[in-house]
Parts: C-alpha cells; structure tokens; sequence
C-alpha cells in the first residue's frame, strides 16, 4: 500500500525516491528549504545580527622606524615590512580574537580591504559564524577597522635619544683587499635573521659593525657566525660606562672583535711544509674550493683533498699565495683526458684530471707562449673555452715556502672556465633574479671606494649564478623587472649559467590584482 507524498516506497521491484518539500518562511512568505528557525536567510539575519556587539575598531601601536607592530600578550615588537601581507593578516586577527572569544563567534574567512597608505587605517573583512535560534548556523561579514598609533618601540626610542646608546657591538673584520666574504655574509644573515636585533649595522672599511641592545643578542650573533665561517674572537671586552655606589649596579659595553680568516674560495695556497706534512703530505699548492666553518683545500694535481676546521687554521695559520683579483685569462687549445679518468666530488662540486694547452689571452698577437698543464677541471674544459688561472710563469711571489719548491712549480694553475666573453653580450641587462641586502649605514672617514665595491658585487652574482653549491644556503628572488623577450637574441651557441626558476623565492608585494583574493583562516 502507498504510502504519503515524500516518504520512499518499496513495492516489489521498484522505489519512489525521498523528496524534500520546501515550506513558506514565516515572515516573508517566499518558498524555502525547511531549517529549524523556520525562515530565509534575509528574514535570519534582519532579526539575528551576529556582529552586534562586536568590537569594530581596534588600536594598534606601530613603531614607524623599523615597521613593527605592538602585540599586547606577550608584550613583543614584532616586525613586518609590508603592508597586507599574510603575517600582517595574522597578527590583526589574533588581536580580533581575544575579543570574539567572549562572544562565541568564529572567523571563517578574512581578506585586506584597500586603503591609502597614509591613512594610517587598516580595514579587513572579516567574516564569521556563530549559533542562533534553534541551533542554526548563521554566517555574516562586517567590517574591521585598525587604527595605527605611531609609537617607537623601545629599541628605537633609546636610538633616537641616543645613537650611541649601544650595549654590545660585533666588529667582524676580514684582513682582504676585496669584500666577497660579506657579500656572502650579508645573505646568510638575512635568510636566518640573525640582524633583526641589531639597532645599527655599519659598514667599514675591512668589515661591518653590528651594534646590539642586549648582551645575549650579541653573544647570539657571534655563534651565528662561529657557525658559517672559520672565526676567531678575542671574547667580551667590556668597558664600565656606569656605577652606582647605593644599589652596587654597574653597567658596561661589551665589545666582540671577530677576525674571519683571510683565506677565501678560488685563492692559491702554497702550504708550510709542517702542515703539509700534518694533512697528510697534500700539496704543497692547494686551492681553497670551498669556506664554511671549515676551509677545503684541493691538489689541483692530484685531486687530494683535506679539511681545516678553525681550531686547526689558526693553530698554525697561514695566507694565500696568489688571490682571485689576480686571476689570469687564458684560451684552451687542446685537452686530453688522464687516464684512469676518474671524477672525484669534493664539497658537492666534481672534478676530473686531464692535460691542457693554454696561452695567455693577453699574449694573442705578441708571442706564441702555450704552456701544457696538468688540471683538475677536465671534465669542463673543451678546445676553445676560455679559463681563469694564476699565472706562475709570470708571476713575481715572494713567498719563503715556495723557494723551496722552486723549479717543480708548473707554469699556470687553472681555477675555474670563464664566461666573460659571453657576459658581454647581455651586460647591462637585469637578471631574472635579485639579492635582498641589509640596511647599514656608510662609514664617512672609510677608504670605501664605490666603483670597487659594485664591479665585486656583480662578480659575486656571477659567482652565484656558476656555483649551484654557492647558492645552496641562500635565498634568491625573482625580479619582477625582468623580461624574457629581452634575451631572446642572445643565442651564442652554449648558453651561460644561470639561476633556475625552481631555486627562486617569490619576493611577494601585493597588487591591484591580488587584493581580490581571499586570505583563509583555519
């Protein structure tokens, strides 16, 4: 027997499926699916505002000397350097929270509204859900206005009352005549953080200065570094600067000299012929191929490799023979592999014996000078590349070590190929990807000579473009001034070493376009 209108019936072999009717709402009378107040969702929200209440403008303190923000529990300055950023989004709707909680709303959904940046106003909207009649589950957007108090934080206060008003200062220093150890330097403080506490960076002639409000911030730093490059550290020097006699306070600058050692990648050592002996019999002349905490040396002729910690550098310390701003061009004639050849990885980079035929670049048109050579970068090297080396057979080096060794020495010590032929073509023109830097202050009285520092620089992109194992621990970003159309006519046969997409970081700065998506909330 049949049953009521709705209701599934089973009669033999077949079935009427469940049907839903929809009911009138009790005020405005439109049809509706049925829900246990009863009513549409205008009619809902006109006689239920779940926003009521709410709190519709909050206050923020933002300090506006380092772009940070006030959060109140726990009392913290928090940095962040754009606007309507998703870090920015959080900390607003953390402040939201603690005043819905009481209420017993929750956030769904939250996105930045446009405003002028000066306004000092920032609007989200925010949207919310919350219980009413009869258990059902109203959903409601409104507007939150946020209210920027200017107020320095207390690190910048003391640094506005007094720029000296330092408490501990690190003087990293590098005994060099170039500045490619800070440029490496500065991009792995930055990826870490490590200078977020620093009031005052300053950059000096053979180092940077790193000024610090508290002591432990300091002692922070100097791990930091203990960490990446082969240091030494003469500990806390500290000077009283006050005392007082009736509490028994005192209170005192700290001062960290941190020396880096001055062997860089790409240098040319001749080794103590004690230390040699200590390293196993390596060498004597060695190449620095890689600088962490630790120092690799490489026999470019016997591809032997040892490890320095900085315990065992400075225990019996030397300096390079011949260093990169010395580096010789030269053009590849021919190349013939040593047999057995073997590629050997040392510090995630590989390399392979062969016998070269070069000749100075410089020496084309005056004389027929070719030198055959033995290598460790045979398996790059082709006939018609050109290579950076030290030229032994010109060079004058004045070195107590290397008379010893005197007539075994070869005529030229190849470092790494070379590209700048090729860099020509496209100099000048931006790279699809940029280099993010610290903010420090020029000293006046230094010996820093601008043009110097910006042609180190540009070798040290290079640097970073031919050596993925340089780049490994950085952040790279992608520039949005570049244009791919603007490459397109360079096409010399082997293409240049560059940076892959997949390594770079999106350097996010929000547009017209991007203010329309939705920030979520879980």
């Amino acid at each position: 027997m049949l049953g009521s209108l709705g209701m599934e019936i089973e009669a033999g072999m077949f079935s009427v499926p469940q049907t839903i009717c929809n009911i009138l709402c009790c005020i405005c009378g439109i049809p509706m699916q049925p829900n246990a107040a009863n009513m549409c969702v205008k009619c809902l929200s006109s006689q239920e505002d779940i926003t009521e209440g709410l709190q519709k403008q909050i206050k923020i303190y933002h300090c506006p000397e380092c772009e940070s923000y006030l959060q109140q529990q726990p009392k913290t300055w928090i940095k962040y350097l754009r606007l309507e950023s998703d870090e920015l989004l959080k900390f607003c709707l953390n402040m939201l929270k603690k005043k819905l909680s009481t209420n017993k709303v929750r956030v769904v959904d939250a996105r930045f509204i446009w405003t002028e940046p000066h306004s000092k106003r920032i609007k989200v909207n925010v949207k919310v859900q919350k219980e009413v009649l009869n258990g059902v589950i109203l959903e409601q957007s409104y507007l939150v206005e946020y209210v920027q108090l200017e107020h320095l934080c207390d690190s910048c206060t003391r640094l506005a009352a007094n720029p000296d008003q330092w408490v501990a200062v690190v003087q990293l220093r590098q005994h060099v005549s170039h500045r490619r150890t800070f440029f490496y330097l500065e991009q792995l403080i930055l990826k870490h953080g490590v200078a977020a506490t620093a009031i005052r960076i300053k950059q000096m002639d053979e180092g940077i200065d790193f000024y610090f409000s508290n002591k432990s911030h300091g002692n922070k730093f100097v791990q930091f570094i203990q960490k990446v490059a082969p240091i030494r550290s003469n500990g806390d020097n500290r000077q009283l600067v006050s005392h007082d006699t009736k509490s028994n306070t005192y209170n005192y600058r700290y001062t960290y000299s941190v020396e880096i050692s001055p062997i860089c990648r790409e240098d040319l050592i001749c080794l103590p012929h004690h230390v040699a002996l200590s390293l196993g019999n390596i060498g004597p002349l060695v190449i620095c191929t890689k600088v962490t905490n630790s120092i690799v040396l490489l026999d470019p002729f016997t591809l032997r490799h040892c490890s320095l910690d900085a315990n065992q550098y400075w225990g019996a310390s030397f300096k390079s023979l011949l260093t990169s701003r010395q580096l010789v061009e030269y053009v590849v004639l021919d190349v013939e592999e040593v047999v057995p050849s073997e590629v050997v990885t040392v510090g995630g980079t590989k390399y392979a014996l062969a016998v070269v035929e070069v000749a100075r670049v410089s020496d084309f048109g005056k004389n027929d000078t070719i030198f055959s050579i033995k290598t460790h970068l045979g398996h790059l090297l082709n006939p018609g590349d050109y290579a950076l080396g030290y030229d032994l057979y010109g060079a004058n080096c004045n070195n107590i070590e290397l008379d010893i060794y005197k007539g075994d020495l070869p005529h030229a010590i190849l470092v790494k190929k070379s590209y700048e032929e090729k860099r020509l073509k496209k100099r000048g023109k931006p790279r699809s990807w940029k280099l993010k830097s610290l903010n420090m202050e020029v000293d006046d009285k230094g010996r820093i000579d601008p043009d110097k520092m910006n042609s180190e620089y540009e070798q040290f992109l290079n640097d970073l473009e031919e050596n993925p194992d340089l780049r490994f621990n950085l952040s790279l970003y992608q520039n949005i001034e570049f244009q791919p159309s603007e490459m397109a006519s360079v096409t010399d046969g082997e293409e240049l070493p560059s940076v892959p997409l997949e390594e770079l970081l999106a350097d996010l700065e929000l547009g017209e376009d991007e203010d329309e998506e939705d920030f979520m909330m879980e």
